[in-house]
């Protein structure tokens, strides 16, 4: 599903060239879970964009269902995060002038989902992330544990068949975060490809795989033993 080869990332500034990423290589099949771990700066999220299609690599080649991703147009990007990629950001991106019924129904306006279809759709995921009784409210009106739910109710109601979770639990707590981890792994069991930064060894093993990046470079890739 997912192969990148000799993926560089770096930033040139006057006479110094600043690595993010090293001629990382990665494959990642269909219906894996894979989390990628590691130290702050050494360049988790950088990946992920670049795996999501926000960004782009300095070099290296980049396949996403054997298409040559590292060459689409903007417009056949569009086109993929509509149909293909949900991304749970770090920093929520949750648009402020809609409430939390709006935010969590807009990739399915996108997607042009029929009304009566969308209405079922979303009182489904309110009602499973226990926010019914939150779903006229405002971003603004939200706690940081609460928006990071509508933040994931988004990403997940269009059933994308790739999922990319920026340190999806990091601003819930604990109950939250082990709620959070179950339905990922409960979606990548129903057959979603998942990919999730995290710096939690714990919330790590509901995963199939653990890639560990250290500097930009991958040092260590294996399969999860003892899955949750």
């Amino acid at each position: 599903m997912i192969q990148l080869k000799k993926i560089d990332k770096y930033y040139d500034a006057k006479f110094q060239r600043t690595f993010i990423l090293k001629g990382v290589n990665l494959e990642v099949k269909q219906g894996e879970f894979v989390t990628i771990m590691g130290p702050s700066g050494a360049g988790k999220s950088t990946l992920l964009n670049i795996i999501g299609l926000l960004d782009e690599a300095s070099a290296g080649e980049y396949y996403f269902w054997d298409e040559p991703a590292h060459k689409i147009k903007e417009k056949q990007k569009v086109q993929y995060h509509r149909s293909h990629i949900g991304f749970i950001f770090q920093a929520f991106h949750l648009i402020d002038e809609l409430n939390v019924y709006e935010n969590i129904e807009t990739p399915l306006v996108y997607r042009s989902v029929k009304g009566k279809e969308r209405k079922a759709m979303v009182a489904d995921l309110l009602d499973r992330f226990n926010m019914v009784a939150k779903k006229d409210l405002f971003p603004s009106q939200l706690s940081g544990g609460q928006q990071q739910l509508v933040a994931i109710a988004r990403a997940i109601i269009g059933s994308p068949k790739l999922l990319l979770a920026d340190e999806p639990t990091g601003n819930l707590h604990s109950e939250q975060g082990e709620m959070i981890m179950k339905l990922l792994k409960k979606l990548n069991e129903e057959g979603m490809t998942i990919i999730q930064v995290t710096h939690n060894e714990d919330f790590a093993q509901y995963g199939t795989r653990v890639v560990k990046l250290i500097d930009g470079l991958i040092r260590e890739d294996y399969q999860v033993e003892n899955r949750k």
